[in-house]
């Protein structure tokens, strides 16, 4: 069984649940407590979509400007965290954004926000899932297929991966040629019909809906055509380089599906 280090890109959140004072147990409930609670869960159950939104919010803010990873302890709504393996991450803005594509290939390109966006789009909702064994369910990301980027720019013969490397200097990813041309592997522009957050690895992260979430790497910036597969940053501390959900790292977790 290989090592299972943390997780980089997110993290669920699970509250326990609270254990009753002593003494407690089985005393009567008043008629008038029971309206009250009641009429709370009812209050939460309205509000908590705000709520979600205004933590989230929030923690995603912390974590542009956290220059210690510290924010990647904090709960988040929508069950992420937001974790970096670089100090800091500068944010990159539609008019500063550029996604190149060489190495093996006839034709190297370097796309803007704008032109991605202007490229036919893809949609694959499926759970995300984390090697350390947290899921989040049926989270839509819509983008352009990895697939649509290497056609266009002519990958040659004796090409046999892809090389991912991210523009906050530090993350790097891989994919065999094969696995990249899956339909559901894309370079994602939105998350839950939004905009990728710069937290979230926007303006573009990868991301491979098969495989474990450390495989979808944030804040893509480059796309190389290779003669073979170069294991990424938490693969040469552990990971599995063929990273299936359920078939790999030493885990039995149901496929994203």
């Amino acid at each position: 069984m290989n090592p299972q280090p943390s997780e980089p890109p997110a993290h669920a959140y699970e509250a326990e649940d609270a254990a009753a004072p002593p003494g407690t147990e089985g005393a009567p409930v008043g008629r008038r407590l029971v309206l009250s609670m009641l009429g709370l869960g009812a209050a939460a159950v309205v509000a908590a979509p705000v709520l979600q939104r205004a933590v989230s919010a929030g923690v995603e803010a912390l974590a542009a400007k956290d220059p210690t990873g510290l924010t990647g302890l904090l709960p988040a709504g929508g069950g992420f965290r937001y974790y970096s393996v670089a100090a800091s991450v500068q944010e990159k803005s539609a008019a500063d954004y550029r996604l190149t594509v060489d190495g093996l290939v006839d034709r190297p390109a370097s796309y803007t926000l704008d032109a991605l966006a202007a490229l036919p789009q893809t949609r694959t909702v499926r759970d995300v899932q984390c090697v350390t064994g947290w899921r989040v369910p049926e989270t839509p990301f819509e983008g352009v297929r990895l697939s649509a980027l290497l056609d266009a720019a002519g990958v040659r013969p004796g090409a046999k991966a892809v090389r991912f490397t991210c523009f906050d200097g530090t993350y790097t990813e891989s994919l065999t040629l094969e696995q990249a041309r899956r339909p559901d592997v894309m370079a994602a522009l939105r998350m839950r019909d939004a905009p990728l957050s710069h937290a979230h690895g926007g303006p573009v992260r990868l991301y491979v809906a098969p495989m474990y979430f450390y495989k979808s790497a944030k804040w893509l910036s480059g796309i190389t055509v290779t003669d073979s597969v170069r294991p990424g940053y938490w693969e040469e501390l552990g990971y599995d380089v063929d990273a299936w959900v359920g078939r790999s790292n030493g885990r039995d977790d149901a496929p994203t599906v």
